[in-house]
């Protein structure tokens, strides 16, 4: 994962959230996923598992869950996180197909394309 200075993003993120989503509910573990998360550039992924160890945690499944109720999306950019086998896996919370296409085109407007079975 390539390092931004993610702190202003997403200092600038959860003041922006202030004003319209509940930023008060998040954990201290869901803050540092979205930190993680927000250091990914547009056009590129990173996996589950490299964003849980990037923070130090060792449950890629708990990362999952933290960006299932991400309040700060679009800005902290959930949908270019993926499963380690490099397929798009759920959004949203969500591994329906509406879900996951909807992760797929967002991907595709950024430059990162998917096979038709959904890999890398």
């Amino acid at each position: 994962m390539r390092t931004l200075a993610s702190r202003p993003v997403l200092k600038m993120t959860m003041e922006r959230s202030r004003r319209g989503r509940d930023c008060a509910g998040c954990t201290a573990f869901q803050h540092s996923v979205y930190e993680a998360v927000s250091r990914i550039p547009p056009g590129k992924v990173s996996t589950y598992a490299a964003v849980a160890a990037a923070i130090g945690c060792g449950s890629p499944r708990a990362v999952g869950q933290a960006l299932k109720v991400n309040p700060f999306a679009p800005e902290v950019p959930c949908h270019r996180v993926i499963t380690s086998a490099l397929t798009l896996g759920g959004f949203q919370g969500s591994t329906g197909k509406e879900a996951v296409n909807r992760k797929r085109r967002l991907l595709a407007q950024e430059g990162v394309c998917f096979t038709a079975d959904g890999r890398l």
